[in-house]
């Protein structure tokens, strides 16, 4: 479970998870002080960090001499994501083939592919 918090701070949001911590904002051209990623970048970044790490999983798995993955994410006005990814390291063409496929397996990637229900639920409490 993911936690945030905003104050009366343009638009500083602590975001916590378990015992882990980090700040989302805004840029300063949308009334913020860019002291995190925004919530958009936050979400290109889970994609990206979803491939690099299931693709690592999978290469270590099958012990491929694969050095490095490299991936961009970029959230497109037409409601698609644009993922590009880069393999340094000594493999084959087949190697090749597979890591492309594994690329749309992570979990992330499954989840924003689909059409997702979000259900929510508001309290208020008086000060």
């Amino acid at each position: 479970m993911a936690k945030a918090q905003i104050k009366k701070e343009h638009y500083e949001t602590f975001i916590s998870s378990g015992h882990k911590k980090m700040i989302a904002d805004e840029p300063p051209d949308k009334g913020g002080t860019d002291l995190g990623l925004s919530p958009l970048e936050l979400l290109e970044s889970s994609l990206a960090a979803c491939v690099a790490i299931t693709v690592r999983m999978y290469a270590d798995r099958k012990q491929w001499s694969l050095h490095e993955i490299n991936v961009e994410v970029n959230y497109q006005e037409d409601q698609s994501f644009e993922k590009s990814v880069e393999f340094i390291g000594d493999l084959n063409q087949d190697q090749i083939e597979r890591l492309r496929e594994i690329v749309d397996k992570c979990p992330v990637n499954k989840i924003l592919s689909k059409a997702n229900t979000i259900n929510t639920s508001i309290t208020w409490k008086k000060l």
